[in-house]
């Protein structure tokens, strides 16, 4: 198996043996301490290659998603904020983000979706898309943009989720992949209802570039939502699905972001430091706005 190597601060994937995927295990990383999700301060190192110009949105027709073929994790020149987001990935495991972990018998379709940071008018903030309401599965659902790896991405294990997951955020979103720097892996999570072994990419948006729908048949609507107004006390509510299951969820940007999006933005608050006192006992239902 190939595993990631740490050099310079850039994880590269290189083919001795090892672990392969998920983040390095590890203590915490030697960047400054956080400002809080609401900062804007920066931790440029020395030598760090600073992003290219904006460019046009990349196309949303036809074509190759423009995902670069020497794609790297890199932690170099990340805002200070985002120093807790990277030092978790570093150390955190799959039980502590899931009770659903991939099936031990290699089972599952492989995926991955992108969990982007970017600063917006009112700081740091994710970008999520809506679901179709005509889709078979997780039909009108607020999602990370992602999806299932191609053969063309490469190895699961290793490189594959990283190009999957900016491949289908462009083929989503419009997305262009060089404006995103990949900080980060978290460990393969599992969605039972349909069956996908999700691998979590994390990546900040150096160069934000427009982005909207591409096909209106798979994705109602994309949209950025403000930190600070997933850790609003407020905002946040426990939803009860029809089989029993209990989960946390946001009321946000008129949307209810619950299941698996939902679950996996709740730990990254938490193990940044970023989670607020929140009331567990709100409840509210899947069909909030009947």
């Amino acid at each position: 198996m190939k595993h990631v190597s740490e050099i310079d601060g850039t994880s590269r994937f290189d083919g001795r043996s090892g672990q392969g995927g998920g983040p390095a295990e590890g203590g915490q990383g030697g960047q400054s301490g956080p400002v809080g999700p609401g900062g804007t301060g920066r931790a440029d190192e020395p030598g760090t290659t600073r992003a290219p110009a904006a460019t046009e949105a990349a196309p949303l027709a036809h074509g190759t998603a423009p995902v670069p073929s020497d794609i790297a994790l890199r932690t170099t020149g990340l805002p200070d904020w985002l120093t807790p987001v990277a030092d978790a990935a570093r150390t955190v495991r799959g039980e502590q983000l899931s009770r659903f972990l991939p099936p031990k018998d290699g089972a599952g379709r492989q995926s991955a979706v992108l969990i982007l940071f970017g600063e917006g008018d009112r700081g740091p903030e994710l970008l999520l898309m809506e679901r179709s309401g005509s889709l078979r599965s997780h039909a009108g659902q607020p999602s990370f943009p992602g999806g299932a790896l191609d053969p063309e991405d490469g190895d699961p294990r290793t490189e594959g989720p990283l190009r999957a997951a900016l491949r289908e955020a462009w083929e989503e979103t419009g997305l262009d992949p060089s404006g995103v720097q990949l900080f980060g892996v978290l460990p393969k999570l599992y969605i039972p209802v349909s069956r996908f072994v999700v691998t979590p990419v994390l990546g900040w948006w150096r160069v934000p570039t427009p982005v909207a729908a591409v096909d209106p048949a798979e994705t109602a609507r994309v949209f950025t939502v403000p930190v600070a107004d997933l850790t609003d006390p407020a905002n946040r509510a426990t939803t009860v699905h029809p089989s029993g299951h209990r989960g946390p969820a946001f009321l946000v940007e008129s949307a209810l972001v619950w299941g698996f999006t939902a679950g996996v933005i709740d730990r990254l608050l938490h193990y940044a430091g970023w989670e607020r006192p929140w009331d567990r006992e709100n409840t509210v239902p899947l069909d909030w706005r009947s």
